[in-house]
Order: C-alpha cells, then structure tokens, then sequence
C-alpha cells in the first residue's frame, strides 16, 4: 500500500471532495482521482461512491482511513525521530563490565532517566569478548569495554570506538609482610618488577586481556609470571592481595586505597593504562536514542576522568 495514496483518502475523508484534496495537496483533481481508484486496487476493495457529482466513503474505505490515521501519524513520528526532529525515543540495550557500569554508566542513566524519559535503556554486564560478540549479533546497541595500552584490542569490522576515558594500573601487592617489604616505596619502574619474579600473580578468569597485559609487563621486566589465582570479581582480587594471596594489576577505578592490608604503588616507565571504549555498529550513532546514551555516557565518564582527545571515531 502506497503511503502517498493513504494519505490521499484520509485528506479526503477530512476535507469532503477531491477538488478540496488537490488544491491541499498540489495535486491535479484527476491525480488524486487515479491514486485513488489504485488504492482501491491495491486493498482489494471498493473505498469511494458516487454520490451526484461527488464521493462518499464506503464502510471499507472509512475503515481504512481510521487505520490510515495511526500509521500515518506512526510513520511521521518515526521521520521525525530518526531526524533528531523530535524527543528521543527507542531501546537502548548496554552491555559494560563491571566497574564501568557501577562508576559510569549508573550515573549516566541517572541523569538521562531525568533529561530523555522516552528512552528506555537497559544494561547487561559482560566481559569485551562478550559484549562484541552482541553487539554484531544485534542483541545490543552500546557496549562498553575496556583494553591496556600493554595488550590493544582488534576490533572486527562493522564496529566504531569513541574513547570514553584513561586510567592508570596499580601494581596491588600485600601490605606489612608481603610482598610490600620486596618494593621500595612509591613508584615501581620495570627493572624493579624482577623482585615480584618468585611471586604469584592473581589475574581475571573471564577475559583474555588481563592475562595478557600481565604477560607483557612481565615480560619487559624479563620474566615469565606465575599466574596462580584468578578471579572474576575485582573486588575479590584486593582481598586476596590483602590477604597475602599474591600481586595482580588493579585499575584505578578498581583499586581500593583504603585498604590497609593492599599497597598499590604507580607503574612507571611502560604503557600502564587501561582505556575504556563506547562501541557500537557502523551508522548506528545517527539514530538519536544511541546519540543521547553516548553523550550521557561520556559526560559521566568526563566528570570521573579527564577525557580523552577523540579527534575522530576508530572504526576498525
């Protein structure tokens, strides 16, 4: 069904002859006579009568202008959406680790709950891995990850990266007897990691990247780590630092420094930072829902971090 023809018959179910649609519409009174007759056509049904020298809507074709009215009023408001015309509305589904949901994107929503009520965002926590994998499966439309600057993440095609904010790594090593004994105080540089060579070294279970950025850091102090521990949670790994479990790598965000049990000290000398990235598909980002979360989320992210220069998108 031709929407043109559609609004064709509801324009003259409103203004009564079609002399009065053409003159509406810029239309010649024969065109609008033969869009309709092919409208009939098209529905498979007698929509106008004669009646004297004008027509009357049959049950059918009054019918059809009440359902024309909904879609047609449908496909505007769509038109206008997707032109950023009107107030942004739609799913927006995230996917994010952890401790970028809890710092970033819980106070985003916050305050897009409050400015963009028509939008209705819904966060799932997932590994990178995991959430790429849903992005390119359609089964979100924002993801939030993180990489190290130690061990870059290779996006697939289809995907765009905008950097949403940097973070140091601290080396967390037990505090009093551990490990903090090995260490002088304050920054640690890679020829002072050979004292943690003997130690075991506490890492994610879930992601790839942690295990890896471990690895290269290790490797320029010139030694292969022990990886004993792994743990899913962050927060369990400052517990098993604290408890004397072993030494593992903390994010900023992630680090705890009211600890008492838990010395981190700053990583000097190598590329110690973990970066975390907004994702989405190719183009989505015209669509104004998707345009109004990344916003949010990088204003959030800039009030918790200084921002990174994004001089344009990555798309890899």
């Amino acid at each position: 069904m031709d929407l043109t023809r559609l609004r064709l018959l509801v324009e003259l179910s409103r203004l009564g002859t079609m002399g009065a649609v053409a003159e509406a519409t810029g239309y010649r009174t024969s065109a609008v006579s033969k869009h309709l007759a092919v409208l009939e056509q098209e529905v498979g049904n007698t929509l106008l009568v004669p009646v004297g020298r004008r027509v009357q809507l049959t049950a059918a074709g009054r019918r059809l202008v009440e359902h024309g009215i909904g879609i047609l009023a449908a496909v505007d408001a769509a038109t206008a959406e997707l032109r950023g015309d009107s107030e942004p509305a739609g799913l927006v589904r995230i996917g994010s680790f952890a401790t970028g949901a809890e710092q970033v994107v819980v106070p985003a929503l916050v305050e897009l709950r409050r400015e963009r009520p028509h939008i209705d965002v819904r966060v799932y926590e997932h590994e990178p891995d995991e959430t790429v994998d849903l992005l390119l499966a359609g089964r979100i439309e924002v993801g939030v990850i993180y990489d190290y600057r130690l061990s870059p993440r290779i996006l697939p095609a289809g995907l765009v990266a905008h950097p949403l904010w940097e973070e140091p790594i601290m080396l967390a090593i037990p505090a009093g007897d551990g490990a903090g004994p090995l260490l002088p105080p304050g920054e640690v540089d890679v020829a002072q990691l050979r004292h943690l060579a003997d130690e075991a070294w506490i890492t994610n279970s879930r992601g790839s990247d942690d295990d890896e950025a471990v690895q290269r850091l290790c490797a320029l102090a010139g030694f292969s780590p022990r990886i004993v521990h792994r743990a899913d949670s962050l927060h369990l790994i400052n517990t098993m630092v604290g408890a004397g479990c072993g030494v593992g790598l903390l994010p900023r965000l992630a680090a705890q420094p009211e600890r008492a049990d838990v010395a981190l000290r700053p990583l000097s000398g190598v590329p110690a930072t973990r970066r975390a990235l907004l994702l989405h598909r190719t183009g989505q980002d015209v669509w104004p829902p998707i345009a109004a979360v990344r916003e949010h989320l990088s204003g959030a992210a800039a009030r918790l971090l200084p921002p990174l220069p994004d001089p344009e998108a990555t798309q890899e």
